[in-house]
């Protein structure tokens, strides 16, 4: 008897999470699982992904709907947000007017939203609510999003790399080309000693050398400039 009153109660602590159904003498179990992030960062003026995907034993059809809704840290109140049912249906109206946009695709179980232009107002409780008829029961997630302003420390990271990617190639090839300038004086100075004279064909050699060595330092000022431009736009 205990042992059939335990059965019983996990089936009563399932059956929120269930759908049933009765059919030629047969019960068939209908689930629908939805997951979405727990915790969201997001930055000022830089547009936010909230993912949300869904398994459904069904196949979907048009009565599938999506509804996300939206709760303040400081409320009690939910409002709705976006809408799905064949179409998109965003908020025309309140905090999130004509800035949510539909990025999700329900044939893949995908129904995630963006959010454009966030502010720190933002900040609150999102839920992504999916039904699929007959699976109409599950489970809804939360998720937490907080929208902060870029400190000067991600500002800083951004720099630095950026004058890696323009420094490091410019550094290798000033490297190379006094390395080729090195070899180059060693040269002319050995045959200035022995009093050895060129040919047509070493003066020829000599001029396309000078050539090359004038395109590469014309590189390397070219890169200079690229990484003080990009010094400048950055602050």
């Amino acid at each position: 008897m205990q042992q059939s009153g335990a059965a019983g109660g996990r089936g009563r602590a399932l059956f929120p999470l269930l759908s049933v159904l009765f059919f030629q003498g047969v019960y068939i179990v209908l689930s629908l699982e939805i997951k979405a992030d727990a915790h969201v960062r997001g930055y000022v003026g830089e547009k936010i992904k909230l993912k949300c995907t869904f398994k459904s034993t069904s196949a979907v059809t048009d009565k599938l709907t999506i509804d996300w809704t939206y709760r303040a840290p400081s409320s009690s109140r939910t409002e709705s947000i976006f809408h799905y049912q064949s179409f998109q249906y965003p908020s025309t109206a309140g905090t999130f007017r004509d800035r949510i946009s539909w990025v999700g695709n329900v044939y893949k179980g995908d129904a995630s939203i963006s959010i454009s232009n966030p502010t720190i107002k933002d900040n609150g409780t999102f839920s992504c609510a999916v039904k699929n008829p007959p699976d109409v029961h599950h489970n809804i997630p939360m998720t937490e999003l907080t929208v902060t302003e870029r400190g000067f420390g991600t500002m800083l990271s951004s720099v630095a790399l950026l004058s890696i990617l323009v420094f490091v190639p410019s550094a290798v090839v000033v490297v190379l080309l006094l390395v080729r300038m090195g070899r180059k004086a060693a040269r002319l100075k050995k045959r200035s000693k022995s009093g050895y004279k060129k040919s047509s064909i070493e003066v020829s050699d000599d001029t396309d050398q000078e050539e090359e060595d004038a395109c590469m330092g014309r590189l390397c000022v070219r890169c200079a400039e690229c990484l003080d431009s990009d010094y400048e736009e950055t602050y």
